[in-house]
């Protein structure tokens, strides 16, 4: 996929069935990680393909360990630099952060083995089947997801805060 923030929309659906469980900062600092190699590739020396290793399952496994490194780092430092806590980052539970960032980096791997042809998640191992669908599908579907979480996610704070 040309640009991550499609993939959050998976992020925020699976972020409303299970808020407490997974992680939607994690989820999306995942994206964020592995799509590094495609920019890399493209913008700094400009060689083809720009996914590789880490749009891989081995090479994605890679980066949700640097993701729950980069968590755990950042809550010890916060324990001794006041760190700004936006979306209170810093009470995440490690389960719901290696949860969140394991569907980022799978679905990521997933979806843009679907969308870049030349994309084998399971390489070196074998190549795998890959379904027809367009890009366009792809987004689609990706937007739809986000829509509907964020509806599940409105709709519970909403029924939170009026049955006080």
């Amino acid at each position: 996929m040309p640009f991550t923030p499609f993939h959050f929309g998976i992020g925020v659906a699976v972020h409303a069935v299970a808020p407490k469980k997974i992680s939607f900062l994690s989820f999306c600092a995942a994206n964020v990680l592995i799509d590094f190699e495609p920019l890399y590739y493209q913008f700094v020396i400009a060689e083809r393909p720009y996914h590789r290793f880490f749009h891989t399952a081995a090479g994605g496994t890679a980066v949700l360990i640097a993701t729950l490194v980069l968590f755990l780092l950042s809550r010890g430092l916060a324990y001794y630099i006041a760190l700004p806590n936006p979306f209170n980052w810093q009470k995440l539970k490690f389960p719901a952060v290696l949860l969140g960032g394991a569907f980022g980096v799978y679905t990521h791997v997933l979806l843009d083995s679907i969308t870049h042809k030349y994309l084998h998640p399971f390489a070196p191992l074998f190549k795998t089947y890959q379904p027809k669908f367009s890009v366009l599908e792809i987004h689609w579907f990706c937007i739809i997801l986000g829509v509907v979480g964020g509806i599940i996610l409105f709709v519970r704070k909403f029924r939170k805060n009026t049955s006080v």
